[in-house]
């Protein structure tokens, strides 16, 4: 006898202690450019405006999460979110980018296909093989210059 697969539940959040050093590694390095180096002011407030969506995401705590279970894959990210039944979903595609990332997207049974945002992903075999426990089709697509259709 067989009872429900356990739920694959993950948890990101965009304060971490490698968002942290990151953040005070490349100001650190913006402070040298100016003192050490003497910079042009622009250049280093251009530098630091770079940075800003970094610090916003780290100061604002944004979270994000993504909840599997024998029913529903539902996602948040940020202020936007999902929710999808697993009988609808026909394909659960992977697909490696030239940088190494994964993209993970849903076709529908209608034919629509639904990008979940990256920051929401657990580490795509673990979601993976969860899908492929709850019988979702997968698939996985490597290094394509073209952009799926």
């Amino acid at each position: 006898m067989t009872g429900p697969l356990p739920v694959l539940e993950h948890r990101a959040s965009g304060r971490t202690p490698r968002a942290a050093l990151v953040l005070i590694l490349v100001w650190l390095a913006i402070l040298t450019l100016w003192l050490v180096l003497e910079a042009a002011g622009w250049i280093v407030a251009l530098l630091m405006l770079v940075t800003l969506p970094a610090a916003l995401d780290f100061a604002r705590d944004r979270q994000a999460g993504l909840r599997l279970d024998d029913r529903t894959l539902a996602w948040r990210s940020g202020g936007s979110s999902g929710e999808i039944a697993l009988e609808r979903i026909r394909t659960a595609r992977f697909e490696t980018r030239l940088d190494l990332s994964v993209r993970a997207r849903l076709v529908t049974d209608d034919g629509r296909r639904i990008t979940l945002p990256q920051d929401c992903l657990p580490k795509p075999p673990a979601l993976e093989e969860a899908l492929r426990r709850r019988n979702v089709t997968t698939e996985r697509h490597h290094f394509g210059l073209r952009p799926d259709r």
